[in-house]
């Protein structure tokens, strides 16, 4: 039996079937990332797995135990929120202690867990300051510290970085990737930003409306996606796709045969600019995001449909085009995927 064990899980709010029937097999160690939009049931999953939110139906086991109707306190887990969930009054010690003070154990022992965690999270200069004397990431730092000296057997996470600017949350995202490298912990995190999910996670579990799409490793799912959702989620930018109806000629483009009737999938990174009259596909640029180390480049090449196809290029090189310039596209070989018109995944190069 894995580590954790969810068996056909669901909930409900009134008339609302938010969570319907998750099954996911979670092993001890695993840094295993839920991602997907908002309201796909990826915080609610969390919650329910923590004990904050009932549920109401299928199973929960934890290192052969079943903890499905045991309250959060008995759980094992330790969560980290959003919102820090600090006490202002309390002393960053004071509040990284107060869950082993309230279970009674003893004064050196919480110290001795209270001094090792700020020692791992670099908070032992900030021990005797109160929340509002912290930057938002050492707050964080000071909410998984929390976590750290309860030992427990899974940390939670939900969304713990979206209060923070882009540096901090660049700089957290490292620190949290070390942490779990460091102990060696079961975690689970919520993110609604799959470059967290692709640089932290072992595994991904893509949601969408209260089920799961597709499970595996972040590169997986960047390759070989399971359907068009999964593959326009992973990737930034997101995947191109094509629809055949609208650009018939896109199919003898990939070499896909020609009465494929769906969509073609192309990352930006395979898409080729060239010179005016060079690449198989005629286009006029739009638009041009140049953000220093790489190149976003989009074009419209002409179709079936009056507004055109939009197609992205991304590129590691700057470049000279400006605005209205024509250009030639060509798609790399061998890199492509092919979706029906349910958006599920028929083929891949």
């Amino acid at each position: 039996m894995s580590y954790l064990q969810l068996t056909n899980v669901e909930k409900r709010f009134g008339s609302s079937h938010v969570i319907k029937g998750i099954d996911l097999k979670i092993e001890k160690g695993e840094f295993v990332v839920f991602v997907g939009p908002s309201g796909c049931g990826k915080s609610t999953l969390l919650r329910m797995i923590a004990g904050l939110t009932e549920i109401d139906g299928g199973s929960l086991q934890l290192d052969g135990r079943d903890i499905t109707r045991l309250p959060s306190s008995k759980r094992d887990l330790a969560m980290v929120f959003q919102s820090y969930a600090l006490y202002p009054h309390m002393s960053v010690y004071d509040n990284m202690s107060f869950a082993l003070r309230l279970a009674n154990v003893d004064k050196k022992t919480i110290d001795d867990k209270v001094q090792r965690a700020a020692q791992i999270l670099n908070l032992t200069q900030y021990l005797q300051r109160t929340p509002k004397e912290l930057s938002g990431g050492q707050r964080q730092r000071v909410a998984i510290g929390r976590a750290i000296v309860r030992a427990p057997k899974v940390f939670l996470f939900d969304e713990p970085l979206s209060n923070l600017d882009a540096a901090l949350r660049g700089q957290t995202r490292v620190e949290i990737a070390k942490l779990h490298r460091d102990l060696g912990a079961t975690t689970i995190y919520v993110t609604h930003d799959q470059v967290e999910a692709m640089t932290l996670a072992d595994r991904v579990v893509v949601l969408r409306d209260g089920r799961i799409e597709q499970v595996g490793s972040p590169l997986e799912l960047y390759d070989r996606p399971a359907n068009q959702f999964v593959a326009q989620f992973i990737g930034m930018p997101q995947m191109n796709i094509i629809d055949t109806a609208s650009l018939p000629a896109v199919n003898s483009l990939v070499g896909a045969e020609a009465g494929h009737d769906g969509f073609v999938g192309v990352r930006p990174e395979n898409v080729v600019v060239k010179a005016a009259g060079e690449g198989r596909l005629a286009g006029r640029v739009e638009l041009i995001e140049s953000l220093g180390s790489n190149t976003l480049i989009y074009a419209n090449v002409p179709g079936s449909k009056p507004a055109g196809v939009q197609i992205v290029a991304a590129q590691n090189t700057r470049t000279r085009l400006h605005l209205g310039d024509p250009v030639g596209l060509d798609i790399a070989p061998s890199s492509f995927h092919l979706f029906n018109r349910q958006g599920q995944t028929v083929a891949h190069a």
